[in-house]
């Protein structure tokens, strides 16, 4: 009986191929829920806001969340929320938000309100 007979396949790692897009397995592919819609943007739109520093280095961020997946809306968005904070921020990856560095609820609100969107949180 020679060793290779004895030999089984005990781990693999070959999946069928990965995505290009996100590099996900095929069978387990991530880009569907990872991009940005151009949904249409809704007459009334209600913003979420909610203050998080876990898994940020001890830093604050201001997260407004719940608005339409429109990545040409939350860019506009963005920028007018860091400039009237006078902050930096980012249009959140599953594009489902905007990060506004430091916690400036009250600030954010207001410009918010101003927009005419109604503010929760």
């Amino acid at each position: 009986m020679s060793a290779r007979s004895n030999t089984r396949l005990v781990y693999s790692t070959n999946t069928g191929g990965a995505c290009p897009g996100c590099g996900w397995p095929r069978g387990n592919c991530q880009c569907s829920g990872r991009r940005v819609a151009d949904d249409p943007v809704p007459a009334r739109i209600v913003a979420k806001l909610r203050v998080e520093k876990k898994g940020r280095g001890g830093k604050t961020v201001t997260v407004v969340y719940g608005l339409p997946r429109n990545a040409a809306f939350l860019k506009s968005l963005c920028g007018e929320l860091k400039r009237a904070c006078g902050t930096g921020g980012a249009v959140v990856d599953d594009g489902d938000g905007v990060e506004v560095q430091g916690e400036l609820r009250d600030r954010v609100r207001d410009v918010l309100s101003k927009k005419g969107y109604l503010v929760k949180g």
